[in-house]
């Protein structure tokens, strides 16, 4: 009672003094901070948890603990997930999209440390899965649950939400520019002008906490030594076309691979099934384990080896053929892992590991180049860096955010042009073949949709059962024409649905269908209704979305249309109602 009484003064407090967009300014500033301190503490727990796991191995052979950790971490996630915190974990950005657009930006409170949890035992265990997703989910629900508790309505709430995600990814990258569009690309969709600095003030706040609490730890470790060529951007171009081609095998595996294991019933055996498969995965490809950035690292620096070294193929660590084997073999089977990992029972994202799967098709694009004697030779790591946007871009379907990220952690911006060029080609590549990104194709899979467009927004928004018309009269289809000019004298409507004892639909009549004979007295006694009723040109379902409604009103071409459920007559929906609600819903909006 104390807490409330506080906060309903400090609210009061607040609109004395503080307008709503000074007072989302500071808030946004708070959320990044603790969005930041939320991605710091996960970062060090994963860490923590894979050095206490793996700090002793002997690189000289095979390590058969990668065996059983990833079935001991998924099976914890999935224990702590399920019984102690009540929040299994998932993908988690579908999710975020779904309450985002159909539950006007309310995030559950247990969502803002329940991912903290269950990721870094996922990935500590080595779940070869990412910590973006998680933590952009925690710091959208701490977003969220900020303007729930400010009493900020759905719009701010939502401009919050991207504030968290744009903390967290600037805190686990380091990279600001990129976590602001991010924020834009992928979680809100659309924004104005003015949102953009509520959402680079939490993106520095992020970054700087990260800074602050961890140092200059920085998620790549190199100094491009290289100078970008364009005599280079053919292979860039050829480049861009792998990459677009690999994003949507990823994205296809991922779903594929999931689907298979939601036909398991049993969570116990996804468990069983799941974490023992990953486990062998593990054990044959040690850079599987976990989110894969030490791997990336060493691909960078040009030292595959380091790959084989935890391996049972140690004995062919300077085998350059072997290696480019090896490291194809990766990049089909991560997805496959990735999903299996989340599909399981475990906690985390896909964004990782599609940077991952990005970085060794281009390390192994220009290595194989240079092996094979091609006449100019190409920077490992120019291509490695780039072939990770050019993948980010097709499976996440966005662009933007996959050149700046990858700019930023760069450390400069020698490779925009190529970034520019494989981004672009690589969406396009993706998207001639799949309309929708991963996220959104998760939600279909799942019977849930999102809109795509403000219009669509507004018009889902709109409840059937809140603009349908109860007035117009009933009648009996045995009813006579005279009973039915009855009607007519005390009804203001010009449409009468004709309804049976049991309240079904059977028909509709309109005025123009009886205004020649409606003054015929014969006609009135020897005419029943239902001689003179016809079908409707459709009829709308309570549950269908008013977009779909919208539909049915186009192709038809009518003005009113009844609404049934199971037969059963309901009411009318008129378009010119529907118009009424949307003109309102959308002058409410542009006010908030």
């Amino acid at each position: 009672m104390a807490k409330t009484d506080i906060i309903t003064r400090f609210l009061i407090w607040r609109l004395r003094h503080l307008s709503t967009k000074n007072f989302v300014l500071i808030l946004s500033g708070l959320i990044g901070i603790v969005a930041g301190l939320a991605a710091v503490i996960l970062k060090t727990a994963v860490h923590a948890i894979q050095k206490f796991l793996t700090e002793d191995f002997n690189e000289a052979y095979a390590n058969f603990f990668y065996i059983i950790y990833p079935l001991v971490g998924i099976s914890l996630a999935f224990l702590v997930g399920t019984y102690l915190i009540k929040d299994q974990g998932g993908h988690g950005i579908p999710d975020l999209l779904y309450n985002i657009s159909k539950k006007s930006s309310l995030i559950a409170k247990v969502k803002m440390y329940s991912r903290v949890i269950t990721s870094a035992i996922t990935v500590g265990f080595g779940g070869s899965v990412g910590l973006e997703a998680p933590i952009v989910v925690t710091g959208s629900a701490i977003g969220s649950n900020f303007g729930n508790l400010m009493h900020l309505n759905a719009k701010k709430r939502t401009l919050l939400i991207g504030c968290g995600a744009a903390g967290a990814i600037s805190a686990i990258f380091g990279a600001p520019i990129g976590a602001v569009i991010f924020a834009i690309e992928v979680i809100l969709l659309e924004v104005s002008v003015g949102s953009f600095i509520p959402l680079l003030i939490a993106s520095v706040a992020g970054s700087i906490t990260s800074m602050l609490l961890l140092g200059e730890d920085v998620m790549f470790t190199f100094n491009l030594s290289d100078s970008f060529l364009a005599a280079h951007m053919p292979y860039y171009f050829l480049l861009a076309i792998f990459t677009g081609i690999i994003s949507l095998y990823f994205s296809r595996v991922v779903l594929k691979t999931e689907n298979l294991l939601g036909m398991m019933t049993s969570p116990w055996l996804k468990l069983l099934y799941g974490g023992a498969f990953l486990g062998l995965i593990v054990f044959f490809f040690p850079p599987i384990y976990g989110e894969g950035y030490d791997t990336l690292n060493a691909l960078i620096d040009g030292d595959p080896q380091r790959l084989l070294a935890n391996s049972p193929f140690f004995s062919e660590i300077n085998n350059p053929y072997f290696i480019i084997l090896f490291l194809m073999l990766i990049i089909f089977i991560k997805p496959i892992a990735s999903a299996i990992t989340i599909g399981a029972g475990g906690s985390g994202g896909i964004f990782a590991p599609s940077l991952f799967v990005g970085g060794i098709t281009g390390f192994v694009f220009a290595y194989a180049a240079n092996l094979f004697g091609l006449p100019i030779a190409l920077p490992i790591a120019h291509f490695t860096l780039v072939a990770m946007c050019g993948v980010m871009s097709g499976v996440q379907h966005a662009p933007l955010s996959a050149i700046f990220l990858i700019a930023e952690v760069t450390g400069g911006y020698e490779l925009f042009l190529p970034l520019m060029l494989v981004s672009a080609i690589s969406f396009v590549t993706t998207t001639y073949f799949d309309k929708d990104s991963l996220y959104v194709k998760q939600l279909k899979d799942t019977g849930r949709y999102l809109t795509e467009s403000k219009d669509e927004e507004v018009l889902d928004n709109i409840n059937i059962k809140k603009v349908m018309e109860k007035d117009l009269l009933p009648i009996d289809p045995n009813a006579s024409l005279g009973d039915l000019c009855k009607l007519v004298r005390l009804s203001k409507r010009n449409i009468f649905p004709v309804v049976n004892e049991d309240g079904e639909l059977n028909g509709i009549i309109t005025l123009d269908d009886i205004r020649d004979i409606m003054f015929d007295e014969n006609k009135q006694k020897d005419i029943k209704v239902q001689q003179l009723m016809h079908s409707p040109p459709e009829v709308i379902f309570p549950d269908e979305n008013m977009q779909k409604v919208m539909d049915k009103f186009e192709k038809s071409g009518a003005w009113n249309l009844p609404v049934v459920e199971a037969g059963i007559y309901l009411g009318f929906i008129s378009k010119s109602r529907i118009f009424n609600a949307y003109r309102k819903r959308l002058m409410r909006q542009n006010l908030e």
